[in-house]
């Protein structure tokens, strides 16, 4: 059960409406993390702020890997069900790719590297090592890129966080849920 009551869309903020009726178009539903996250008109907006800038970088399948090894690093069963929806149905990964993804690696090389790199910043908290910096590098990621894995890493981080905290209801199909993190 939600540790915060998930708002209607009757009972929304108007100022996060624009926000969730582009979510609506896009998926075909408001879920309920955008829906709690409405609450807070500028913590909604922040992040559809970021979602949008960083929806630029890298490529989509990149992106969604490293949403589900961050998810599963994390133990966020709400966002892995979010983000295996979303590979699967927007991005068109296989099922494979989603599942060796969340482990925080990938069919593709180049991908692998920035979802290992992703997955240690959270294991790491940011304090990775030389070695792992240099072997997203090796793997031809430039500088601005690996800004924006970081940058990615924290967005998804942010609905993490709130999703574990809030404990909000899953409303996207099941998936295996995550292995629980190691304290």
């Amino acid at each position: 059960m939600s540790r915060i009551k998930i708002l209607s869309r009757e009972e929304v903020p108007e100022a996060s409406q624009p926000v969730l009726e582009k979510v609506g178009k896009m998926l075909g539903f408001v879920p309920n993390l955008h829906r709690l996250m409405a609450i807070s008109p500028p913590a909604l907006t922040g992040r559809a702020g970021l979602m949008g800038s960083l929806s630029t970088t890298l490529d989509v399948k990149t992106r969604d890997g490293i949403a589900l090894a961050v998810s599963e690093a994390d133990g966020c069963n709400y966002c892995l069900a979010a983000h295996a929806y979303i590979a699967r149905n927007l991005a068109k990964v296989d099922e494979n790719e989603i599942a060796i993804n969340r482990e925080g690696r990938s069919a593709d090389p180049k991908r692998q590297a920035a979802i290992m790199f992703a997955k240690r910043l959270i294991e790491a908290a940011g304090k990775i090592s030389d070695e792992e910096f240099e072997a997203v590098r090796k793997a031809g990621w430039s500088d601005a890129n690996i800004i924006e894995i970081i940058a990615l890493t924290a967005q998804f981080l942010l609905t993490n966080f709130v999703n574990n905290a809030v404990q909000t209801p899953i409303d996207f199909p099941a998936v295996p849920i995550a292995k629980p993190k190691a304290a």
